[in-house]
């Protein structure tokens, strides 16, 4: 019972992401960012040593860092992706078997190799003779690896140099806003016509 229930979501994940495992990598990342930026959130909510004043500052701090580690893992990773993919599907990158063939076809392809109009991912479908286990397999992998490359320099580089960049802007505001409040009050009522003298 519980074997079939799982069955479908895993065999959809399985044909979704057998040829791109960078992009499962992706999503994932993504989602998990997401998850933990919520957690983060959602306990500083429910925190009852937190004062109402601290949370104030705290919930959107967390908010702006949530937005800013998800913009730039995703950015940054999808970017990587599809730049490595686009160079396999032009014949830039390309495994020792697939440069043989394209060589043996010269006559074919000669003049396309590495044009962006090229797309080798197009010739595989009309080609039965192509090697497409080379190809294939080669793309996924130098694919995943840079973008799992990318996810770390995201992670590690960007998101905290943007994220401190950012904080440090909102905790200067937010002081100020503390020393100067009427330079931040900008409420001004409208006094309706029949009120005024």
């Amino acid at each position: 019972m519980l074997n079939s229930l799982f069955q479908k979501p895993l065999e959809w994940v399985y044909q979704t992401f057998k040829k791109d495992t960078s992009k499962m990598l992706i999503v994932t990342g993504t989602v998990g960012w997401a998850l933990s930026s919520l957690a983060q959130i959602m306990a500083i909510l429910v925190n009852p040593e937190i004062s109402k004043e601290k949370k104030s500052f705290l919930i959107p701090q967390e908010f702006m860092d949530a937005v800013v580690n998800i913009c730039a893992f995703f950015g940054i990773t999808m970017f990587t992706k599809k730049t490595v993919s686009r160079l396999f599907s032009t014949g830039k990158f390309a495994p020792q078997a697939v440069r043989d063939y394209l060589n043996k076809n010269k006559d074919l392809y000669k003049d396309k190799i590495g044009k962006m109009s090229f797309d080798l991912d197009t010739v595989l479908k009309s080609d039965n003779k192509f090697p497409k286990e080379s190809y294939y397999s080669n793309k996924n992998y130098v694919t995943t690896a840079c973008t799992i490359g990318a996810s770390i320099l995201s992670c590690n580089i960007v998101t905290p140099l943007i994220r401190n960049a950012t904080a440090s802007r909102v905790q200067k505001t937010y002081i100020d806003m503390k020393k100067n409040p009427e330079k931040y009050n900008t409420y001004s009522p409208r006094v309706s016509a029949n009120m005024r003298v």
